[in-house]
């Protein structure tokens, strides 16, 4: 079975759609019985060292959405040329742009299906994009054009399949979950992690830490996570704050922090693409903030489960689903005061702390091998009924 995975982002830049489809390749390429391939936009310099076929399309910076790039494969016959003689089985687009038309291209014109995941609110990025609202507007419509011509509609959770809703969408959808590519650590390996993970953060090993990882966007909500560091410094609470990850926003989180005066307890890492690294990160904290309302069903917050790492969200989020505020995490309300003070609480109960991270543990995480294997299962009946 020869699968293309497709989305416009992949290694070296890497969100939370780039992680899905990294795993969703390496699982399905231990398979003896599956062949995948990605494809997706290229990167200056980098070079591909997969485990599996890589195809990628000329592709030039998008200013306003850095580190993203804007693909632009009619340009680029070399590209072209080598996807259209890959005999693919059936096409899995991440995402409706560029490398999601070309998916689509493909199925139609090959006669095999094509599954599509939804995984983003398009909406918000198109509002920041494109500047206008009726323009945003326009550009929602045509991904909903690409959504109907699809033959499967994917989602990761209940409140993303909501969200496709309430853009309009009226088709049918199935739940996929996304996995986590960390195992669970031995109690040795944690141990070890923690101490590795007080040195990258340069914190002692007396310190309450708390963890952001991801793109370093507005969007993310981070602007109330160092709005609440000031509010903790002015009660006297000892803490460190530290932010992983790159994007867009950074230089603006950097200044915020400096002119709250909050640099001495605030520390940026940058992009770890080492996934040793973040795992020490996540052994080391002691607690993990993801307050983001854009995020629908954010992988971190299930990698920091796989280290009993409670995490804490904005109630009412899609982030937020399944998650019970003291029993597998903590919900707080999206405004500084209320944020700040749930911190102060949870910082202060290390018992239901410590019941929060193993019910995370228990309830949250999910391995890749588990969602790929579905994953293969139901791509095995598409092709089934798509020859019958």
């Amino acid at each position: 079975m020869i699968v293309g995975l497709f989305n416009d982002s992949f290694e070296p830049i890497m969100d939370g759609v780039g992680v899905c489809v990294r795993n969703y390749a390496e699982s399905l390429a231990k398979r003896s019985d599956c062949r995948p391939y990605v494809v997706t936009s290229s990167v200056p310099d980098y070079v591909d060292t997969a485990p599996f076929p890589v195809l990628r399309f000329m592709s030039v910076p998008i200013p306003k959405l850095a580190p993203y790039r804007a693909g632009i494969p009619a340009l680029d016959p070399e590209f072209l040329f080598q996807v259209w003689k890959v005999p693919f089985d059936l096409v899995h687009a991440h995402c409706p742009f560029v490398s999601g038309s070309i998916a689509l291209r493909i199925a139609r014109r090959r006669r095999i299906p094509i599954v599509t995941t939804f995984h983003s609110k398009y909406r918000e990025d198109l509002r920041k994009a494109l500047y206008f609202e009726k323009t945003a507007d326009l550009a929602l419509s045509f991904i909903l054009r690409y959504y109907d011509a699809v033959d499967y509609v994917w989602v990761p959770n209940n409140a993303t399949g909501q969200t496709l809703r309430e853009y309009g969408y009226e088709g049918d959808y199935e739940i996929f979950p996304n996995g986590v590519d960390i195992p669970v650590p031995t109690e040795e390996e944690y141990l070890r992690y923690r101490s590795a993970g007080g040195s990258r953060a340069g914190v002692s090993a007396e310190e309450f830490v708390f963890l952001f990882v991801g793109q370093h966007r507005w969007e993310k909500n981070v602007r109330l996570i160092i709005e609440s560091m000031k509010v903790l410094r002015d009660r006297g609470v000892a803490y460190r704050m530290v932010f992983a990850g790159a994007g867009n926003a950074e230089k603006e989180m950097k200044k915020l922090v400096a002119a709250l005066k909050v640099a001495d307890r605030v520390r940026f890492l940058g992009q770890l693409l080492d996934r040793e690294g973040l795992k020490e990160l996540y052994a080391r904290a002691d607690l993990f903030l993801f307050p983001s309302m854009y995020d629908n069903a954010p992988l971190v917050v299930r990698e920091a489960a796989a280290f009993a790492l409670p995490s804490v969200l904005a109630k009412g989020s899609s982030a937020a689903e399944g998650v019970v505020d003291g029993e597998n995490g903590f919900l707080a309300e999206n405004s500084i005061e209320a944020f700040s003070d749930k911190l102060t609480q949870i910082m202060r109960d290390p018992a239901t702390r410590s019941k929060a991270g193993l019910g995370a543990r228990r309830s949250i995480y999910v391995s890749w091998e588990q969602v790929v294997a579905k994953v293969h299962a139901r791509y095995r009946e598409i092709l089934a009924a798509h020859r019958a």
